[in-house]
């Protein structure tokens, strides 16, 4: 993985090769949690533990995986802001090292999605209240159906209000307040 073997004993590097191995695949499985395939996952493993910047046949040979596959998966974390693509003098090929700002990573990858996702469940929720309402004026609406249509009023304007509060914590991730919420590890 981009080690100097000749720095360390065979044993030493069986040990470290090993660690390593169990945190690439733990991070690996953990991937999911960002919509990320297993291998991918173990991309980024590779690279956070790369000691300098990778080229795609260079993962592509650790990884023993076809140079598709390894373009596919960088692409899948360069979109997630998980990896970046690097300029090193005198190489030809396009390099590329891991975000090691994980809480940085955090907050773009699920202000991003929860935004989608607030958007989309607002809309709908408006719309919902539109259609409650139109049918609440409507003149033949019986008591039992109007007492329906009041109760669901209040669970959308709660549900609402949930994600009024969820929109203003997703500003407060993009512009960094959380930090000063829930302060970064040193």
């Amino acid at each position: 993985m981009g080690l100097d073997q000749n720095q360390w004993s065979e044993e030493e590097h069986d040990v470290v090769q090993r660690i390593r191995k169990r945190v690439i695949e733990v991070v690996g499985r953990n991937m999911e949690l960002y919509g990320v395939t297993l291998s991918t996952g173990h991309l980024y493993g590779l690279l956070f533990f790369a000691d300098k910047p990778m080229t795609l046949d260079d993962m592509g040979r650790e990884m023993q995986m076809s140079k598709t596959s390894m373009s596919t998966g960088v692409r899948t974390l360069l979109d997630l802001k998980m990896v970046n693509k690097v300029w090193e003098k005198g190489s030809r090929k396009d390099l590329y090292e891991v975000e090691y700002d994980w809480y940085q990573t955090f907050t773009d990858y699920f202000a991003t999605q929860w935004r989608r996702a607030v958007e989309s469940n607002l809309q709908a929720l408006r719309r919902a209240m539109k259609e409650i309402d139109r049918l609440a004026e409507q003149p033949d609406t019986g008591g039992f159906v109007a007492g329906v249509l009041r109760a669901d009023r209040e669970k959308i304007r709660q549900a609402e209000s949930y994600y009024k509060w969820l929109d203003r914590l997703i500003d407060a991730m993009e512009d960094g307040e959380i930090f000063d919420l829930v302060p970064r590890e040193p």
